[in-house]
């Protein structure tokens, strides 16, 4: 397959490129997700516009308020290792240390892990419940999208003509909150999850509040289990209402049959995770360490 590669110096030109050559080019950063895609034909861009060499795009810093922000050309790898992150925004890390293998975590980046727009994106879940907006840019400017509403289907978004994602943005973690992230794949970390589910809450006082249940590889696009979410909000919980949420969970669900599971199968693991996840977040000793042993064995 042959294409015309372009390396644009600035975010600028980059966007003039994208501009100019409109449904005929595609953005690479790391590469990982773009190559195979051309190597296996299933996209023939004309054009490649590189903006991996664009200054500015790689950090990971935070506000006085606690509010985090990530440059899209972040490595997967410096998300899964920042000290900053892993004790503010942990759930981001449990998510970027479960995304292939460490010599894909070196190279791709967190815009392009969101802008490859698969169902199974490891990244997308946590960052979806945490409340995570994208900062776009294009030949009209600059705006704000809500992560949960970028993905418009598998490999589609809501990018519009010349527009490239430069910041990912996540709001501060309110005290008593917990994340987990778990997946469920057949080769641990280096494969496709055939479940990914996300769960953040805030515990305090036995209630449950500010729910949030994503799923990853079970619908046309990462979603919340909004079912879900409800059947814990504001409530105490206990075994039999985490059976409640999870079913929830299942039921919304919309998985399909491919060489890496049935959808049936994919629904009742999206159970077993909900329930896995849920119990990670709430403050009881037994139910976190369970689910801390079940991610450091690599349990699936």
């Amino acid at each position: 397959m042959r294409f015309d590669y372009l390396a644009p110096p600035t975010i600028k030109e980059a966007i003039s490129l994208l501009s100019k050559y409109d449904g005929k080019a595609k953005v690479i950063a790391g590469g990982t997700d773009l190559m195979n895609l051309i190597r296996t034909k299933m996209i023939k861009p004309e054009y490649v516009v590189d903006i991996g060499h664009v200054p500015g795009l790689d950090y990971v810093k935070y506000d006085d308020k606690g509010a985090l922000s990530i440059g899209a050309l972040t490595t997967i790898r410096t998300l899964e290792m920042s000290a900053q992150v892993k004790e503010r925004h942990p759930v981001i890390c449990q998510a970027a240390a479960q995304l292939g293998s460490m010599a894909i975590r070196n190279v791709g980046t967190i815009g392009g892990n969101l802008c490859h727009a698969s169902p199974a994106a490891d990244t997308a879940p946590s960052l979806i419940a945490l409340g995570a907006r994208l900062k776009i840019v294009g030949p009209a400017g600059e705006r704000a999208v809500a992560l949960e509403n970028f993905f418009t289907g598998p490999g589609q978004t809501a990018l519009q003509r010349g527009e490239m994602v430069v910041e990912i943005q996540a709001p501060s973690m309110p005290p008593h909150t917990r994340g987990v992230y778990l997946k469920h794949s057949i080769r641990g970390a280096a494969d496709l999850a055939i479940v990914g589910v996300a769960v953040i809450a805030t515990s305090n006082g036995g209630c449950c509040r500010n729910v949030r249940i994503v799923l990853g590889a079970v619908a046309p696009t990462p979603m919340r289990a909004r079912n879900a979410e409800e059947a814990l909000e504001g409530k105490e919980i206990d075994d039999a209402l985490i059976e409640k949420a999870a079913q929830a969970a299942a039921d919304e669900s919309r998985p399909i049959t491919d060489v890496r599971g049935s959808a049936d199968y994919r629904k009742e693991m999206v159970k077993v995770f909900t329930r896995w996840a849920i119990r990670g977040v709430i403050p009881k000793e037994e139910a976190v360490n369970e689910t801390t042993h079940i991610i450091q064995r690599g349990e699936k």
